[in-house]
């Protein structure tokens, strides 16, 4: 599954800043939120696309770049990330395959229309971390009530 993310939406709802302000702010800002979702996504971050505004941007800002495996892509030619994004939805070759990521309304209505599933970003963001900070499941199941090997650990326990 391909993640399609609103980059300055995800930025404001899950509160990552970078230390910087004033000049050079939002690069740390984006930097901070592209390193911590790169923590977070682990191996599936290359399946992830961020998306910023970049109507107004510095001059050197590139269209695309790739962030520690995160495909990062600036609007220049639109006159925001939600009009890419809306394009990127639209022409996606297989959108029920696709999650879009962002608490804006225009943006959510076109990936329903695609049938993308759609989910805000600050909920998005949340359960990420939580899903982080969860123990690996590990792939061996304890032994069944009463088999041999239980009845020889409770008889240790118990010191018979």
């Amino acid at each position: 599954m391909r993640i399609l993310i609103d980059g300055y939406n995800l930025l404001h709802a899950a509160g990552v800043f970078g230390e910087t302000r004033g000049p050079g702010g939002f690069e740390a800002s984006r930097r901070a939120l592209l390193d911590a979702l790169a923590r977070l996504l682990g191996d599936t971050r290359a399946k992830a696309t961020v998306v910023f505004d970049a109507a107004d941007a510095p001059p050197g800002l590139p269209a695309r770049m790739v962030h520690d495996g995160i495909q990062v892509v600036f609007a220049r030619d639109y006159p925001s990330a939600d009009a890419m994004i809306e394009d990127m939805i639209e022409e996606h070759d297989a959108p029920t395959s696709l999650t879009v990521v962002s608490a804006d309304n225009r943006v959510i209505a076109a990936a329903r229309r695609r049938r993308a599933k759609a989910v805000p970003s600050g909920e998005w963001f949340a359960e990420l971390r939580a899903a982080a900070r969860q123990p690996a499941q590990t792939e061996t199941k304890p032994p069944p009530p009463g088999s041999d090997y239980e009845v020889e650990r409770w008889l240790r326990e118990f010191g018979f």
